[in-house]
């Protein structure tokens, strides 16, 4: 039985602003029903990239397909399919809940709108916000209403630009219930993020830094082929150990994690060599698994990223 075909397939999709390309020969592939994380320090290309896919902005060259549709030559036929929640709250906020999203079944020319919002609002547990101003929400509220607004429609694919940035803990948890809820619908989500735990929650992720892809696959691939190796070592005062830590061979990283500082390089027995002087017994040390935030700033270093 043959695979199914991928939601959104690109080669060497290319783009540039003024002469400065922001995103260089990107070449991914996405399943249905996969939830796929996009990795990156600002300025990255993540965005220019979600763009594209969904005709917002064409790519300089490359091809690519977004849900059986040519992004080139037919982007308006993928637009109708695609659920797109952008970085900052851009619904109205002088409107109400239900009012929005009145407006927002209009614009995408739904039918039986009231019935439609209804069962929106209800799906989405704003009903006790239905006629409330939005700009009077909380952050995680004004989330659940911008998600809201993705699904009027029904989208195959959700592009969700840090949908996350300045919510509370509980309000991440409850958007990311969702997004299993769609996926386990057949929903594919493409989310741009900066938390490392929401990285880790995602069936695959990508990293890109200054337009170029760096790394792609399950959390636990991208940590195995990062080729690097953890240390870590607790005791008291143990910060006062970090200026002399930085200073020896095999040491690319000093990260603290409460009590203890994680020590990381890519050459393990250098490393092992430079840290074995200071096993005195004072403090503890031990080798310990590597964590998808040591790979990803080791990734930002080696591309020039700070």
């Amino acid at each position: 039985m043959a695979a199914p075909a991928p939601v959104i397939q690109v080669e060497d999709l290319t783009k540039s602003f003024a002469g400065k390309v922001v995103v260089n020969k990107l070449s991914l592939r996405i399943r249905a029903g996969e939830i796929y994380g996009f990795l990156g320090p600002n300025g990255s290309g993540k965005t220019t990239f979600i763009r594209m896919l969904c005709g917002l902005l064409r790519p300089d060259s490359g091809k690519g397909v977004c849900l059986g549709y040519d992004i080139l030559r037919q982007s308006r036929q993928i637009k109708p399919l695609v659920g797109y929640m952008a970085q900052r709250f851009s619904l109205y906020e002088d409107l109400s809940v239900r009012e929005n999203l009145n407006f927002m079944a209009r614009i995408y020319g739904i039918d039986h709108i009231r019935a439609t919002v209804a069962e929106t609002i209800e799906r989405m547990n704003l009903s006790r916000y239905a006629d409330q101003l939005a700009g009077t929400l909380s952050g995680g509220w004004k989330q659940r209403l911008a998600l809201a607004a993705c699904l009027l429609h029904k989208p195959r694919l959700l592009l969700l630009d840090e949908p996350t940035a300045g919510v509370d803990p509980k309000a991440r948890r409850d958007f990311w219930d969702d997004i299993y809820g769609l996926a386990r619908e057949g929903v594919t989500s493409l989310i741009s993020t900066h938390y490392m735990d929401e990285a880790e929650r995602c069936h695959r992720l990508a990293y890109l830094s200054y337009g170029n892809l760096l790394a792609a696959g399950t959390a636990e691939e991208v940590v195995a082929s990062s080729g690097l190796t953890t240390w870590a070592v607790s005791g008291r005062q143990v910060h006062l150990l970090v200026p002399r830590l930085k200073e020896l061979p095999g040491v690319e990283q000093v990260v603290p994690f409460g009590n203890t500082l994680h020590v990381s390089g890519h050459d393990g027995e250098l490393l092992a060599a430079s840290l074995r002087p200071l096993q005195d017994g004072v403090h503890r040390w031990q080798q310990v698994e590597v964590n998808l935030e040591e790979v990803f700033i080791s990734l930002m270093q080696q591309s020039g990223g700070h």
